[in-house]
């Protein structure tokens, strides 16, 4: 019967409806929440933006953006040069290339928890890196990141970097090869250089491989929470704090309900400043192709 849905939107239908209602509906709620003084448990007396005064005034969460700003542009750029340079290594036809390929591509493997676990133990002043060092004799070598609040955060850095770097070499990698090998050969014939080529002809290229990798890896810093939460739990205190481990220690640590949907809310806004321009820029490129 026309006007009828088809056979593939029956089928759909039930999975619309419960992502309608179990992401979109708890986000709309977490907005209502984070316009009210609810504390433990939801309490609607609108007291409208008090909540986001409130949370840009507090030191903690200050802390905590100040951090992101740090994770987020040395894990993205770490990333993406380490990444970078393996996918060119690989690009060469090395031997004995798919075992490289799948030990760089194995911390994908694990997950974060465990991540964080293992880089606990290897960044333990008592236990990891620093006593190995002072086993060997040298007495007064120092790497205490971990319990240090100035450096707690750059050790979040290492271990998101570490596990990270093989999945974008997987995406550059695979980037390269879908360049034109005329294209390298055209440039040795009019004596370029391999550097050369890659600086001026092969990178621009990739441009939107860069900017996928870029998105991907912004969204994955901003999402981080139980890498920090197994590795330095937000300290020592709240020095290595992230807007994630913040949301969820006033949510359900300090039972300040409406204060943690506030950031909650904040963290879903940057995220959709970056979805929907990577979104609008793959719908334009689809539409273009297509002409």
């Amino acid at each position: 019967m026309t006007g009828w849905p088809s056979k593939s939107w029956l089928v759909l239908l039930p999975t619309l409806l419960v992502t309608l209602l179990v992401v979109y509906g708890y986000i709309l709620w977490t907005v209502v929440v984070s316009l009210t003084s609810s504390r433990f448990f939801p309490k609607y007396d609108f007291v409208g933006i008090e909540q986001y005064a409130k949370l840009w005034k507090a030191d903690r969460w200050q802390i905590a953006v100040d951090n992101l700003w740090i994770f987020a542009s040395l894990f993205i750029g770490l990333s993406v040069v380490a990444g970078l340079v393996l996918a060119i290594f690989l690009d060469q036809k090395v031997r004995l290339e798919n075992v490289i390929r799948s030990i760089y591509l194995y911390p994908m493997a694990i997950s974060f928890i465990v991540t964080g676990i293992a880089w606990k133990w290897i960044l333990n002043p008592g236990l990891g890196i620093q006593k190995l060092v002072r086993d060997m004799g040298y007495v007064d070598f120092k790497f205490d990141w971990l319990i240090d609040p100035k450096m707690a955060i750059y050790t979040i850095v290492l271990a998101a970097f570490w596990q990270s770097c093989g999945f974008v070499m997987a995406i550059f990698l695979a980037g390269l090869r879908g360049v034109d090998a005329e294209l390298f050969k055209a440039a040795r014939i009019d004596g370029a250089g391999l550097p050369r080529i890659y600086w001026s002809i092969v990178l621009p290229m990739l441009r939107p491989v860069f900017f996928s990798v870029i998105v991907i890896l912004l969204y994955q810093a901003l999402r981080s929470f139980d890498l920090i939460v197994s590795l330095t739990n937000g300290g020592p205190g709240f020095s290595s704090d992230l807007p994630t481990t913040f949301m969820y220690q006033y949510t359900f640590g300090r039972g300040q309900l409406a204060q943690g949907a506030a950031s909650a809310v904040m963290i879903t806004m940057t995220v959709i400043a970056i979805i929907v321009p990577y979104l609008y820029s793959e719908i334009r490129d689809e539409r273009r192709n297509a002409r």
